[in-house]
């Protein structure tokens, strides 16, 4: 199907937006009418400018607040009208967005809501354009789709058609299956935006915190179906407002609204993608860094062995049990320190998971291989982590493990069977987006999202999982572009006896992040524990925490560059990050940065 986005969505001058939204692969786009005003071109450069980058002019919106008002007042919108027809004839537009009244002036009268309306697609058919009447979900009179419907066909005009924007049906909690009563081709225009579950204004909640399908708390895809049953054939077109995406990049955000709209064709059967090819565990987590000594001792001291050293390059792989470590010290590494920068996901199909990456708008990154290195497909999130498709140990694929020459050192008892999961922190413009891609992309999925408290703001969280659970990733961004939250990046191993494990991470001369004693006397009011138990918990730093499902036991190392590791129990089938804890995890890494100055 075609698609299509409004200038609205994206951030930058109008010229800016248009070359965005044509690189990311869109057909066409609408064009609101701030953007036209604010710019420095003519209408008709406009519509060159579209038609050079490939791109149609599919609506000119909005006109407001025209119908069921006194007949001085729409006179008066008659001659506004006049002016607003013979710009879209000149953008080369075929159809105008008319939003249903918010005016005071307006009645409660549909008779001549349709009359008005009949009258104003008598103006705009001589301009050779039409009208698409959309009711916004705060309209004075007229709030719903199937109210809006019943007057166009009251005015029975065929320059006069609906316009369905799925924000303003599903914000409201009506029932999308009224749509089937339309008839497909007096459907003139279909808006897609999703957004958060909210308990608020819904002219605010439109107005802040669109976003696109897939990354809020709406069934699009439902209403979609729907849409699609009566015949309509026009654009599926992204109307989003959204203070986060006004600020960020127009080029990203562009990719992000396509691949939303490309998932979204695939849910309702009408996007012919390579299907998803689902993780199946965590095959290694890369860091890089510019001084490995630090880095060294810390895995040294959680039991790893430095088993292998890469053929070509300055990477060495450490390990215990089913844990892998990369360790890069290579001339690409970055200035801020030691970071997370790529992540290996066993894969029952490679090839097939890159393939699908790359038709879901993923840049495939190009990859230095010396002769006899095993190939390995790899693509960037958004937020630029590198995500390796694997499959480590499978006699009918290349192991990447090949690349690697064994040191020869003796590996000790492993007391970490794994990796639990992997946290990283999303820039603070895409958020949603990371959510989209691991979901879409990766097959993974998308918990609800939650807020964590910092001494400096709020932190949003947001996990995507495999069904097993043998993958998960904590995605967490911070309040502002500007906020003073630790952007740390952090590894959680996976140990059947974290106190143990624990024990010996300090007896091998490692230092556990220190927890707050009015921590501990807090757990002592919430839960019951064995004698000593608590104590122990206290002398570790290990932090504890309960669901409906299980107990969660953890605690933190220090944090080296960006980095810090976690040591982590689930028992009985515990299926959180430990949440409730992170406020004090936070604060206590807070209060060890200030005094350290690292």
């Amino acid at each position: 199907m075609r698609t299509s986005i409004a200038t609205v969505s994206l951030s930058g001058s109008l010229t800016g937006k248009l070359t965005a939204a044509a690189r990311a692969g869109f057909d066409g786009v609408e064009i609101f009418e701030n953007d036209l005003l604010a710019s420095p071109l003519t209408p008709e450069e406009v519509r060159a400018r579209c038609a050079d980058l490939g791109l149609t002019i599919d609506l000119f919106q909005p006109m407001r607040d025209i119908e069921a008002v006194p007949e001085a007042e729409f006179a008066r919108n008659l001659r506004r009208a006049r002016h607003k027809f013979e710009l879209t004839r000149r953008l080369g537009a075929e159809t105008v967005l008319v939003c249903s009244s918010v005016s005071p002036q307006a009645v409660d009268d549909d008779a001549l809501a349709a009359e008005q309306l009949s009258r104003l697609a008598d103006l705009a058919r001589e301009s050779g354009v039409r009208v698409a009447y959309e009711a916004l979900a705060w309209g004075r009179h007229v709030s719903t789709y199937d109210h809006a419907w019943r007057i166009v066909e009251t005015a029975g005009h065929p320059a006069l058609g609906t316009c369905l924007d799925s924000f303003h049906i599903l914000s409201r909690g009506t029932d999308p299956k009224g749509i089937a009563d339309i008839p497909g081709e007096k459907i003139f225009f279909l808006q897609l935006a999703d957004a958060p579950l909210l308990a608020m204004d819904v002219l605010q909640w439109s107005r802040h915190y669109r976003c696109f399908p897939g990354q809020g708390g709406f069934d699009v895809a439902g209403l979609l179906h729907h849409v699609l049953r009566t015949g309509y054939d026009g654009p599926l077109s992204l109307e989003v407002f959204n203070d986060v995406f006004r600020q960020a990049e127009a080029g990203p955000t562009a990719v992000d609204a396509r691949r939303s709209l490309l998932v979204l064709q695939e849910a309702v059967g009408r996007a012919p993608l390579p299907g998803p090819v689902v993780p199946t565990g965590v095959a290694f987590a890369e860091l890089v860094t510019p001084d490995a000594e630090p880095l060294s001792a810390l895995l040294g001291a959680l039991g790893f062995t430095r088993a292998a050293r890469h053929r070509g390059k300055p990477v060495a792989l450490w390990e215990q049990g089913d844990a892998r470590i990369l360790v890069n010290t290579g001339p690409a590494v970055r200035r801020d320190g030691t970071r997370l920068a790529a992540i290996g996901l066993e894969s029952p199909d490679p090839a097939g998971a890159a393939r699908r990456a790359e038709a879901l708008l993923a840049p495939v990154l190009p990859r230095r291989r010396a002769p006899g290195d095993a190939p390995l497909d790899a693509v960037a999130a958004p937020d630029g982590t590198e995500l390796f498709f694997c499959a480590t140990g499978r006699p009918d694929l290349p192991d990447w493990r090949s690349d690697f020459e064994d040191t020869g050192r003796e590996a000790g008892p492993a007391h970490i069977r794994g990796i639990d999961h992997l946290a990283l922190t999303q820039p603070w413009h895409h958020f949603d987006e990371a959510a989209l891609f691991h979901r879409g992309v990766l097959g993974l999925r998308a918990q609800e999202s939650v807020d964590v408290a910092d001494p400096y703001g709020l932190m949003r969280s947001r996990a995507v999982t495999n069904p097993d659970g043998s993958v998960r990733i904590a995605l967490t961004v911070g309040a502002a572009p500007t906020d003073h939250t630790v952007h740390a990046q952090h590894i959680a191993l996976a140990t059947d006896d974290v106190v143990a494990s624990a024990r010996r991470f300090r007896e091998a001369g490692g230092t556990l992040l220190p927890v707050p004693a009015n921590y501990y006397d807090d757990l002592a009011a919430r839960f019951e524990f064995a004698d000593g138990e608590l104590e122990t918990y206290r002398g570790l730093g290990i932090l504890y925490d309960r669901d409906a499902h299980g107990v969660f036991r953890h605690c933190y190392t220090r944090t080296v560059g960006r980095v810090f590791f976690e040591l982590v129990q689930r028992d009985d089938g515990y299926r959180g990050y430990g949440a409730a804890n992170a406020p004090v995890r936070l604060a206590a890494q807070h209060t060890v940065r200030a005094l350290t100055g690292g």
